[in-house]
């Protein structure tokens, strides 16, 4: 005698749109893919003007919305430091879900310690507020466009942000001769994705606006893939021993330009940080 075994509705509703996710997802990659702006080469074509949204450039971790970036104890509650204080809700940081991949840097407990006094200290520490170049992987998701410039030879970003450039070898010319904020960048194609390992850092940039750090060892392995005439997937995988237990990953999409007039402005942010650095050295009238 055979039994009958009675699936509920909802129950039968959800398998259906499981099987239907299965068939679907993978005809919506295909599309994807097909969909891709390319080369003559066949590569996927980057070339344009990219922009990341969100709030990851204020902390890359998941976070609640807070009254500073710099905050000191208050009456009964922490409260924006004096340096800060008058900027008001201008200065505030904005929630954000955060782009690293389980939600934690996997800091070592000295590297961790340094991440909170550098909050403590954002004001003075801050690469950012002194217009020092953004190094990598921060210079991709700061609230500033940035444009690829692509060819078969070729692979060269220049982003508006301090006039930071990446010339992205093709080629590996060998080790960094010299430590940089931008380190040594060297790409390669695997598949449809362009992949970049960067590393020769002075370790002196940060990941964000709330102190995330690493030290001179820092190696960036990045990925690039097309997902869309418009989107791109970014990834990048931060490995610093000195700095991290484990190495991690951040991942976010970006968004093309697509307006006709987009242009990446000019923003060499250095002469407006002058009398922030030297101007206390100024002769009185």
């Amino acid at each position: 005698m055979s039994s009958v075994v009675r699936v509920p509705k909802y129950a039968v509703g959800k398998i259906v749109l499981g099987m239907l996710a299965v068939v679907l997802v993978p005809a919506y990659g295909q599309a994807q893919s097909s969909n891709i702006p390319r080369t003559l080469s066949g590569r996927p074509d980057m070339n344009g003007i990219w922009q990341a949204l969100g709030n990851a450039h204020w902390d890359i971790e998941p976070h609640q919305a807070r009254a500073a970036l710099e905050m000191r104890p208050g009456p009964v509650v922490p409260v924006p430091s004096e340096a800060v204080v008058a900027f008001g809700a201008v200065g505030a940081v904005p929630p954000g879900v955060g782009i690293v991949e389980g939600g934690e840097i996997p800091y070592l407990p000295q590297a961790f310690a340094i991440r909170d006094a550098n909050r403590e200290n954002w004001v003075t520490r801050d690469p950012e507020v002194k217009c020092y170049l953004p190094g990598v992987p921060r210079a991709t998701y700061m609230p500033f466009p940035f444009q690829i410039f692509q060819s078969e030879s070729a692979f060269f970003i220049t982003y508006e942000y301090a006039s930071a450039v990446r010339n992205i070898y093709l080629h590996d010319p060998g080790p960094p001769q010299v430590d940089s904020w931008m380190g040594q960048s060297v790409g390669h194609w695997e598949g449809d994705t362009f992949v970049v390992e960067a590393n020769g850092f002075n370790g002196q940039a940060w990941f964000d606006r709330s102190g995330n750090h690493a030290s001179y060892q820092l190696t960036v392995v990045e990925r690039y893939t097309m997902i869309g005439p418009d989107h791109m997937l970014y990834e990048a995988t931060m490995e610093d021993p000195s700095t991290f237990s484990r190495p991690w990953t951040i991942r976010l999409p970006l968004y093309k330009h697509i307006n006709a007039d987009a242009r990446v402005g000019v923003f060499k942010c250095v002469e407006f940080v002058t009398e922030l650095l030297y101007g206390q050295y100024r002769k009185l009238p």
